[in-house]
């Protein structure tokens, strides 16, 4: 049976740093939904009512410009271990990008990592877990390097030219706000 709350509490903020891997949800007033799993440590539970996530640099840019036509999102963990849960956190979202005054003090809570591309402060409204009977067992072997070797070989320059050309957009054509990391 689903249970919900008003803020993160203590119990809440401890499953949710116990977890690997994340799923944020988002969309546009039109158009797809979007929903993406997300690890690498780049999330931090800011407070009871806050969550910051660093988004690297990605194929896509959905909720960036999602979020610039609405502000709601969703973020998901479920247990893939012993404890049998579901987790939501229900809000609104800003995007921060690198103009942003609070880029520099936010972005260093996550070690600054190469081809970090924005962080999204999302005020929680409605904490929902849910019982996660259904949730199959799996095993965490580890982090992939993929993501952030790519980055490094990229380097700043190519990290702006991959911005410029391949995420302005979202699929359903709705800018991103990327020019402001450009050249910032």
């Amino acid at each position: 049976m689903a249970k919900q709350f008003d803020s993160i509490a203590p119990e809440h903020r401890a499953f949710i740093e116990a977890q690997h891997i994340y799923f944020t949800g988002t969309a546009g007033p039109a158009g797809r939904v979007n929903v993406s799993p997300k690890g690498m440590e780049s999330l931090r539970v800011a407070g009871e009512n806050r969550i910051l996530w660093l988004n690297f640099t990605g194929s896509g840019n959905e909720t960036a410009g999602h979020l610039a036509q609405d502000p709601r999102m969703t973020l998901m963990w479920c247990s893939f271990t012993t404890r049998p849960m579901i987790l939501r956190c229900y809000g609104t979202a800003q995007t921060l990008h690198r103009d942003h005054p609070d880029w520099d003090n936010t972005v260093a809570l996550f070690g600054n990592p190469p081809g970090a591309r924005q962080i999204y402060d999302l005020s929680v409204d409605l904490v929902q877990t849910s019982c996660g009977y259904s949730i199959p067992f799996f095993e965490h072997a580890g982090e992939r390097e993929t993501l952030k070797t790519w980055a490094e070989d990229k380097g700043p320059d190519g990290i702006e030219t991959y911005w410029s050309e391949r995420n302005r957009t979202t699929i359903d054509g709705a800018p991103t706000g990327i020019e402001a990391n450009l050249n910032a």
